[in-house]
């Protein structure tokens, strides 16, 4: 039976990568990837980094594809993501029937952690309830943006005993949950901070853990301006951009 190994690798820095991940990853045959087109390719190219670094002890293939498009302003987000998924999934066995041997392994290289905001075990379970193709998946834990994005502003994440709500930027568009204490914002493509309590306290984050981490922090009334100027000069300089930020209410104190 084919094994694949779906492993976090972390925000971008090689060094998230864990030593129960280079293990893995050096059992591994043949390693997958999407590719996400021009303004993306670093995406790509730091998985090739990280093989090359780290997958020492055997001979190994990369094998990439282009990743299906998708509509990013959808009128119907949930028909356009399970649209998606159908692509990619379908993408996905073809790619592993083709390339990997029937008691072969392969990897995915998966950005941050499998459980977090990640459709990959999603698509494959799609995958396996066709029936088609024998599969066995383990998954290897990775470092989250949230972590990372704790770590970079020496914060904890939560207040004692607090809770913490961790969401989308589509899902507070409208603004926070009544009572929400601390808010951490993923995949915001296009934030917007004018509609939130200016009093909140924000740390913000991009590029996560490399070179090129760009932190930002304070009242929200007072910075907003400031991260949306930063954010979308960055976005310019890389061709692309993956930021995570945190929102804390006033302390009740």
């Amino acid at each position: 039976m084919r094994t694949l190994l779906v492993i976090g690798i972390g925000t971008g820095n090689p060094e998230h990568v864990t030593i129960q991940a280079v293990r893995a990853l050096n059992t591994v045959d043949v390693v997958f990837a999407l590719d996400k087109g021009r303004e993306k390719a670093d995406l790509v190219e730091l998985r090739r980094e990280i093989c090359a670094r780290y997958l020492t002890e055997r001979p190994y293939r990369f094998v990439e594809a282009q990743d299906p498009e998708r509509d990013r302003n959808p009128a119907d987000y949930g028909a356009t993501v399970e649209a998606w998924h159908a692509a990619r999934a379908a993408l996905y066995e073809t790619m592993i029937e083709g390339e990997l041997g029937e008691a072969g392994t392969g990897a995915i290289l998966v950005w941050g952690d499998p459980s977090l905001y990640d459709s990959t075990l999603r698509i494959l379970e799609r995958i396996l309830a066709r029936g088609r193709l024998a599969l066995a998946v383990r998954v290897i834990p990775g470092i989250t943006s949230v972590q990372a994005l704790a770590a970079g502003h020496r914060i904890p994440l939560n207040r004692i005993g607090g809770p913490i709500h961790i969401t989308t930027g589509r899902q507070v568009a409208e603004g926070l949950p009544a009572g929400t204490d601390t808010t951490v914002v993923m995949l915001d493509g296009h934030p917007r901070f004018d509609h939130l309590d200016p009093d909140l306290t924000i740390y913000w984050g991009a590029y996560l853990g490399t070179a090129d981490e760009i932190l930002v922090a304070g009242r929200l009334g007072t910075v907003a301006a400031e991260i949306l100027d930063v954010r979308a000069a960055a976005r310019a300089r890389h061709g692309w951009i993956m930021d995570t930020y945190l929102l804390r209410a006033p302390d009740p104190a």
